[in-house]
């Protein structure tokens, strides 16, 4: 495990391994020796990827009461692989107590055919290497395409090796966080393969941060690099005194773009959409200077193991304080395979196509698109077309129409947005495989009118940040929306849980729990917050309430945690609440989420005046240069009180009501 500021990363993470199963099929702790379903010796059709899959299940630690994060069952480059322990354990006697209610594992009857129910051992110990790989296979494809500009597998192999050795070159140590705070532009994936393969740790911050929010996250992770588009310089200029940061390097939208068209993308940006702020960085280093002077400069690959720290994801959890999730290299390399086990089921249906096509709308920041696009997207050897602003949806049909559409992950509010624009319903959808739909829940509406444009349809998947994402997807070759968030991914459990932590029968409603080997270590540096969201037996408690039916399908019902859903993106109340409340003329607040037809939902206020003048009018300019765009509440109501507990604590379901 690479070491934090202080320690190393959570201690109070589960033991996690590639196959790790800690109970049997029944339930009871019971050795791993054997697969846990026949469905386990099939292997995927598949010969194309680096990413192998195990014939059957290989023998599994289980997880110690007190244990530290144990190191993830992955292969290295040498010999044969070795699997995680030699022989089975059984879990201590509470445990076994604990998981003795656990129904048997109704999803495996409704795996699609050939499915295995375990990944097996990860042939790659470090994402580096596997991107590497990669390369290597599909060095002359297209690999990533930006406005008509195409880089090939072999161009980024290249290009990170040199942005790495520039990296190396300012003194960084193994472990160091590199903050990346850019949107979907070719520097993103040279700059993240780049930081991973010279072994230290991507720090993913969203472009629209405030300053407020940018400083937090630089000082929580450590940072000692960022790697920012010149759009958002002058947010970090206004925090990074006050932080680690110690290297910038400064990227513009037509850096990569070449010769006269990387300029006129420059000067429209700057000089005509002004859309790039006046910024002072002494010191800072332009992105294609860096490569440039990285390019002369001998690049050493790190030595990576499966348990060093990939990503630094942060999210609210389910407490609304930023955490980042850690992301060990081999908790993201899972669900690579994992994700790319069950698109297999999707070319049952159509076959892979020789150069697949994947559409990058969803930001390379957030997690469903790291790992869903970026990663399983070379994966496959697809080329993968990055949309910096999906919110210009005549420009996306623009580019959508350049290419033949294979997979296309995306949120509801997009495909919405889509589906009411003229020319998009003009698009030739014949090779469209597949619609991963995420983030938030797809409305049957939108998926309805999807498949009838289409003739796809919108398959939901469910993850989050701390599970790298996905937990769990419906059948890729399903011919209908089901309304569900599907089956586990092979290697992935879950339980739903009653607020004592009992196993609740088939149907009945309760807190979702995840455990598999793509669940996080812990959070960075806050082992009181792990504590409060991982299990004694290794599960991740969601804060999402729903139930499994008999056939292992798992519907969302409502959110324990009062976080609000806006496009995806998750908004938490006690963070709106502290940022309003710090409002001179606030004496209360209280915020809740309310239905959207666009957003899904939206922020809104409850405000108890200190200062009689204080306008909505004012409150919202107050939010806007302190919130980010989609935390700025859509709505602000007044009230003389709020309705509270015995003891004080605001009702937030009294206001919902």
């Amino acid at each position: 495990m690479a070491k934090t500021g202080k320690k190393a990363a959570p201690a109070k993470a589960p033991a996690k391994a590639a196959s790790e199963q800690a109970a049997g099929p029944d339930g009871q702790a019971a050795p791993a020796t054997k697969a846990a379903t026949a469905k386990a010796e099939a292997k995927p059709a598949t010969k194309s990827s680096p990413v192998k899959t195990a014939g059957k299940s290989t023998p599994t630690k289980t997880a110690s009461p007190k244990a530290a994060p144990a190191k993830a069952a992955v292969s290295k480059a040498a010999p044969a692989a070795k699997p995680v322990a030699t022989a089975a354990k059984r879990l201590p006697k509470a445990l076994t107590a604990l998981a003795a209610g656990l129904p048997k594992k109704p999803w495996l009857k409704s795996y699609p055919k050939n499915m295995p129910a375990e990944i097996g051992v990860l042939p790659y110990s470090s994402i580096g290497d596997f991107l590497v790989a990669t390369c290597k296979q599909f060095s002359a494809q297209p690999a990533f395409t930006c406005m008509g500009k195409s880089i090939s597998y072999a161009d980024i192999e290249r290009l990170s090796a040199a942005f790495g050795a520039y990296l190396q070159s300012k003194g960084l140590q193994k472990g160091a966080r590199v903050a990346l705070m850019m949107p979907n532009v070719l520097q993103y994936p040279v700059a993240m393969m780049a930081i991973l393969r010279a072994g230290y740790t991507v720090v993913n911050v969203n472009p629209l941060y405030t300053p407020r929010e940018l400083e937090h996250q630089l000082k929580d992770s450590g940072a000692q690099a960022i790697v920012i588009l010149e759009n958002f310089a002058s947010t970090l200029q206004a925090v990074i005194a006050r932080t680690a940061v110690k290297h910038v390097v400064v990227a513009a939208m037509g850096d990569m773009l070449g010769g006269l068209k990387g300029t006129i993308v420059n000067l429209v940006v700057r000089r005509v959409k002004k859309m790039v702020p006046a910024w002072s960085l002494p010191g800072h280093v332009k992105f294609n200077a860096a490569v440039k002077a990285g390019a002369s400069l001998r690049f050493t690959p790190a030595i990576v193991t499966a348990d060093d720290v990939a990503f630094l994801q942060y999210t609210g959890g389910t407490t609304g304080i930023s955490k980042g999730a850690v992301l060990l290299h081999s908790n993201v390399l899972a669900n690579v395979v994992q994700n790319a086990l069950w698109l297999e089921d999707a070319y049952t249906i159509k076959p892979k196509p020789a150069h697949p096509n994947f559409i990058c709308a969803l930001p390379l920041y957030h997690i469903f698109a790291l790992t869903v696009n970026a990663l399983m997207g070379m994966q496959q050897g697809a080329r993968n077309v990055l949309i910096p602003n999906p919110r210009d949806i005549p420009g996306f049909v623009k580019e959508l129409a350049k290419y033949p559409v294979h997979i296309f992950p995306g949120l509801n509010t997009l495909f919405n947005a889509l589906l009411n624009n003229e020319d998009f319903r003009k698009l030739d959808f014949k090779p469209l495989i597949l619609t991963l739909g995420g983030g938030m829940a797809v409305q049957k509406g939108v998926a309805e009118r999807w498949k009838a444009l289409t003739g796809c349809p919108v398959t939901e998947g469910y993850g989050l940040s701390e599970t790298s994402p996905v937990a769990t997807a419906n059948k890729f070759s399903a011919s209908d929306f089901t309304g569900t968030i599907g089956l586990p991914l092979p290697s992935t459990e879950i339980a739903i849980r009653d607020d004592d932590g009992n196993n609740l029968p088939l149907g009945e409603v309760g807190e979702i729990c995840i455990r598999g080997p793509q669940v996080m270590a812990g959070y960075w540096n806050r082992p009181d917050e792990t504590a409060k969201v991982m299990t004694k037996d290794g599960y991740f408690k969601s804060g999402d309430m729903g139930f499994m039916d008999e056939r292992g399908y798992t519907k969302i019902v409502d959110r324990k945690k009062d976080m609000i859903l806006v496009s995806g993106f998750n908004v938490y109340p006690n963070e709106l609440e502290e940022v309003v409340a710090q409002h001179p003329g606030v004496l209360e607040v209280a915020a809740i989420g309310v239905p959207d037809e666009h957003s899904g939902e939206v922020p809104k206020l409850f405000v108890v005046r200190k200062d009689p003048a204080l306008t909505a009018e004012a409150l919202t300019a107050y939010c806007r240069e302190n919130l980010t765009g989609y935390k700025r509440p859509k709505y602000i109501e007044f009230r003389t009180e709020l309705p509270k507990t015995p003891v004080g604590k605001i009702l937030r379901r009294a206001l919902r009501e």
